[in-house]
């Protein structure tokens, strides 16, 4: 991956947007280095300069307060933007939509969105869950089943989640990207719903 004048942009604007963040499973950790991992796993499958910004920017909509698709769009312009959106869940104040929604409702629209995602957001959404799972595999050694106290949902359904996701990028997505997210699929299964099966 080179360092391009919009990629040194985006990692600027990444490290101002989640500034003062923490990943979930480790609060010592600042939340930048889960865009910084996503956007190096997507440059070992693409050179596309978009997809790789997009992954440093693919949780802002979601996760930033007063930034918004337009702002995206000024800052990085369409293609990236119409990548990041593709893999949030909505909070722009000008669509009406229900911030009381429980984790299954809201996870099955980004399930259900994924069936019409573009391959790039595809993309982004693979390296976004291989880090994920990475990420709470590494926590979980250290934490074990107290680590489930630092999410929304259950294990179970997080592996269920993960597994879905899985099987609908490897139905539309051809890109070797899946192999990888497959592979550390079956790993954190393992970890993290059989721990005590060698």
């Amino acid at each position: 991956m080179h360092l391009t004048p919009r990629i040194q942009q985006a990692i600027n604007a990444a490290s101002r947007l989640h500034m003062g963040q923490v990943r979930k499973g480790d609060i010592n950790l600042p939340y930048i280095s889960h865009p910084f991992s996503v956007a190096w796993i997507l440059s070992n499958y693409t050179e596309d300069e978009d997809i790789i910004i997009a992954g440093l920017l693919h949780d802002v909509l979601e996760d930033v307060e007063n930034y918004y698709y337009a702002d995206l769009i000024r800052d990085f312009g369409l293609k990236v933007a119409q990548i990041v959106k593709g893999v949030s869940e909505d909070k722009d104040p000008n669509v009406e939509s229900d911030e009381k929604a429980t984790w299954e409702e809201r996870k099955s629209k980004y399930l259900a969105g994924l069936e019409n995602d573009s391959d790039e957001s595809l993309m982004v959404c693979a390296a976004d869950k291989i880090h994920n799972l990475e990420s709470m595999m590494g926590a979980y050694k250290i934490k074990g089943e107290s680590l489930w106290d630092d999410f929304n949902s259950p294990k179970e359904k997080k592996l269920w989640l993960y597994e879905e996701i899985v099987r609908l990028l490897k139905e539309r997505l051809n890109n070797s990207i899946v192999d990888e997210l497959e592979k550390t699929y079956r790993q954190a299964e393992q970890i993290l719903l059989h721990p005590n099966i060698s």
